[in-house]
């Protein structure tokens, strides 16, 4: 059974409508909300696989319902209230100031945000090892889109290429894997590679079934074909 987050591949939700050129915020507080996140994962309490794992682990209702930046707010709170960095207390509408007070000397300065953003979260790593398979293999991945670690765990590998076949384009190297890293586990890194899947790999009933679908994988997603 599939995650209300892994909609890649799922009918009836519509055109992807892309924002006219020059719109970036479509609303005021959609840049308070962005500027809201980075501020608080400055804090370090935290890494992106976990924040994206709390956007997944919204309720299946009211990620549905709420908009894309909601989601962002949502998964925020909850991670404040989890890491221990605030108490639900504090996020009543009558909560006194103290709490904000004490974080005061963490925050995130507008003049260095700029270089935060610029840094980013780089996830490669300088590991010694072998990797697996080579460009031009041919492989599977999973027949099921889960963390093997952790049960209903994060994991990038997307269901509607559980099971599918396609070519190694090109190594990336060792990057951090997520479905350890979002769990506290570890950075475990392994390597990482481009895959390219048919069309007719990953739908029924392509229009072209000639298209290809290139996704980045962590190995332990992949098998070889025999």
């Amino acid at each position: 059974m599939t995650r209300v987050h892994d909609m890649g591949g799922r009918f009836g939700y519509g055109a992807v409508l892309p924002e006219p050129d020059g719109i970036v915020f479509r609303e005021s507080w959609h840049a308070r909300a962005l500027a809201l996140t980075l501020a608080a994962g400055a804090l370090g309490c935290w890494n992106i696989d976990m924040s994206r794992h709390a956007r997944e682990r919204l309720h299946p209702r009211e990620y549905a319902r709420f908009s894309y930046f909601e989601k962002w707010l949502a998964a925020l709170t909850n991670l404040l209230v989890e890491t221990g960095v605030l108490e639900v207390s504090d996020l009543l509408p009558c909560a006194s100031d103290q709490s904000t007070q004490a974080l005061s000397s963490h925050a995130l300065k507008a003049k260095s945000a700029n270089a935060l953003l610029g840094r980013g979260s780089p996830t490669t790593r300088d590991c010694q090892g072998l990797a697996r398979f080579s460009v031009g293999d041919t492989v599977r991945a999973h027949r099921l889109a889960e963390n093997r670690l952790v049960q209903g765990g994060h994991t990038r590998l997307p269901a509607y290429a559980a099971g599918a076949c396609g070519r190694v384009l090109c190594h990336h190297g060792f990057h951090v894997f997520p479905d350890s890293n979002a769990h506290g586990l570890g950075e475990a890194p392994q390597p990482l590679y481009a895959v390219a899947f048919p069309a007719a790999e990953l739908w029924a009933n392509p229009e072209h079934p000639r298209d290809e679908v290139v996704l980045d994988l962590w190995e332990s997603y992949l098998e070889p074909m025999q």
